[in-house]
């Protein structure tokens, strides 16, 4: 059995000011996959919002006090509400929830199949939150489920900035000796052999001090000084007789006493987050276990380089395929985000989840396929934004951050990434925001070249302008076509700009000399360089310094000069003022303008 759907009404931030609960309108839904599924998105996208609604209904093996808060309500509203479906019940599982049961024909099935829902339905006055409880059952209220039941729902759960070396410590309820508490192997408590081998450890301890024939060598004269102290402590008649023993050798005490660690105990954070992530697990490695194996682990980062990272990943899809455990799992991070199939990720944003299966986004099988070769940790940036532009190359990535911040848009402080796609496949990429139903609300600018010469500018350009709107528009997605050839023309074209291209060109030419590599030396300065040409023979001058036979000078290497360039005029307003203004650059401020319209100010 596995968490199938997850409805959540006014919980936390998924909620409609002022509305009544309206049952066949859940403000949020999600469904799983039956493996690994990941929770991705910026901080405050209901990530943990998810994991805690889970929590809530299923409780965890952890034994920690869940409690509803006031937080819990969306808003001022009265009243929440938490569904979750469970599917794919074998009969073994579902025996235990018989009561609770209903029977569904999935579409494409020949017959009926059983199903479990539980729900949890909160309500509150201005005074209390009203008592409640998890009820089950296909009814619209439900019935209460058993402590029994229950207990074959339980959770794994791994916190956030989780402690690790502290929760495998020895002490009173350590998490170490709650996880070996609930195996099966310590089921028998009364006789397990732990108990047999501390009561003999316990009868050999009082050898040890009571011992007298060798009370010179063992602990006989320290438990008889400490007799003779009470006679004198105590009142005249008092009971003295005193005794060395282990505590009580109940199974719970042993365990408690218990510390996991490493042969080198000297290992940091992240090698002790590692070992207790196993600790836990071992609750889903139960081989006799008849209920729900589900995993929640809320930033399973944590303290973790990303090599670690990975290799963790990639233990956790193998487990969860082949242990046929539910994994659900939170993460902040790229590196983990770009090895995971996307379409086990769920895109966390506004108020709302969208998983990235094939059966909500336009993506194609082969559109799965590539993205799984080429997206990696610098494109995973695109699952945390705010925003999204896309780009084909080196050039736009490194100098559009910098034209952007030039027009108060800075990228970073409005939460928007630059994805250099690397060519001209941004429809792949496009289409991971393209849903089959509904709408991703998360703004993506497409800046693309028009790669039409000038010469045929007046009959191809707007055919390719559409063309190219036309292929990668949709929903949230918007495309910006330079108004001329390429960047580095439209930039050559500018009367703001084509002299700062020039000098970048210059010197990107000069340091490539200088770096061993092949490159163009340019002895003109602008005068002279410049002199005589009309607008259209300059740019076109200036811009086969880049394109000529052999390409020496590299387009990525002056765009970064010219960024360089641009950051030192900063401060001349008049020059900022007709940047804004420039109608050759007019395009990647739309672009910015757009990508940054989701911004939280």
């Amino acid at each position: 059995m596995y968490l199938s759907n997850l409805k959540l009404w006014n919980f936390r931030k998924f909620g409609k000011a002022g509305e009544d609960i309206d049952l066949a309108k859940p403000h949020v839904e999600v469904n799983f996959n039956k493996s690994i599924n990941v929770l991705v998105g910026e901080n405050d996208a209901g990530k943990s919002s998810i994991v805690d609604a889970i929590k809530l209904v299923l409780k965890t093996h952890s034994a920690e006090w869940i409690k509803i808060e006031d937080d819990d309500f969306f808003e001022k509203s009265s009243r929440f509400r938490i569904e979750c479906i469970f599917r794919d019940l074998k009969d073994g599982e579902a025996k235990h929830f018989i009561e609770w049961l209903g029977v569904e024909k999935l579409a494409g099935a020949t017959a009926q199949t059983p199903y479990l829902r539980l729900l949890l339905d909160v309500k509150r006055t201005a005074e209390r939150i009203l008592p409640c409880e998890v009820k089950g059952g296909p009814g619209e209220e439900g019935r209460s489920v058993s402590v029994e039941a229950k207990e074959y729902l339980k959770t794994t759960y791994l916190r956030p900035l989780r402690d690790a070396k502290a929760e495998l410590i020895a002490r009173k309820n350590s998490r170490l000796s709650q996880i070996l508490y609930s195996h099966p192997i310590f089921k028998d408590k009364e006789n397990h052999a732990l108990v047999k081998i501390l009561g003999e450890a316990n009868d050999e301890i009082k050898k040890y001090f009571e011992n007298e024939a060798e009370k010179d060598t063992n602990g006989y004269k320290i438990l008889e000084t400490l007799k003779k102290y009470l006679v004198k402590f105590f009142k005249k008649n008092s009971p003295q007789s005193t005794k060395f023993h282990i505590d009580d050798p109940k199974l719970k005490n042993i365990l408690e006493i218990l510390k996991l660690t490493l042969h080198d105990e000297r290992g940091g954070l992240g090698t002790y987050n590692l070992l207790f992530i196993a600790a836990e697990l071992l609750h889903l490695k139960k081989d006799i276990f008849e209920g729900l194996k589900i995993g929640l682990i809320e930033e399973v980062e944590a303290h973790l380089h990303p090599q670690a990272q990975l290799r963790v990943m990639v233990a956790l899809e193998n487990e969860s395929t082949e242990g046929n455990v539910q994994l659900i799992l939170t993460t902040h991070s790229p590196n983990l985000a770009s090895k995971v199939p996307i379409s086990n990720l769920i895109l966390c944003h506004g108020n709302d989840l969208y998983p990235l299966g094939s059966t909500y986004t336009k993506l194609q099988e082969a559109d799965y396929n590539f993205l799984e070769r080429f997206l990696d940790v610098t494109k995973a940036n695109l699952f945390f934004a705010q925003g999204v532009i896309l780009v084909e190359g080196d050039a736009e990535n490194i100098l559009i951050p910098t034209l952007a911040r030039l027009a108060d848009k800075d990228l970073t402080a409005h939460g928007t990434s630059i994805i250099n796609v690397g060519g001209i496949t941004f429809l792949r990429y496009a289409k991971i925001f393209q849903r089959e139903k509904g709408e991703l609300k998360l703004p993506v600018s497409v800046i693309t070249d028009l790669d039409i010469k000038p010469e045929n500018e007046v009959t191809q350009k707007t055919s390719a302008t559409q063309g190219k709107e036309q292929k990668y528009n949709g929903q949230s997605v918007k495309t910006f076509v330079s108004p001329h050839w390429t960047l580095e023309y439209c930039l050559a074209l500018s009367e703001n700009l084509r002299q700062l291209l020039f000098e970048a060109i210059k010197t990107a030419g000069e340091e490539m000399i200088n770096s061993g590599y092949t490159g163009k030396k340019i002895d003109e300065d602008w005068t002279v360089f410049s002199s005589g040409l009309s607008q259209v023979d300059l740019a076109r001058k200036i811009y086969q310094l880049l394109t000529s036979e052999g390409k020496d000078i590299s387009k990525a290497i002056a765009a970064q000069h010219l960024a360089r360039l641009l950051e030192a005029k900063a401060s001349d307003e008049p020059f900022i003022n007709n940047l804004k203004s420039d109608e050759h650059i007019a395009y990647i401020f739309r672009a910015v303008d757009h990508a940054a319209s989701n911004h939280n100010h």
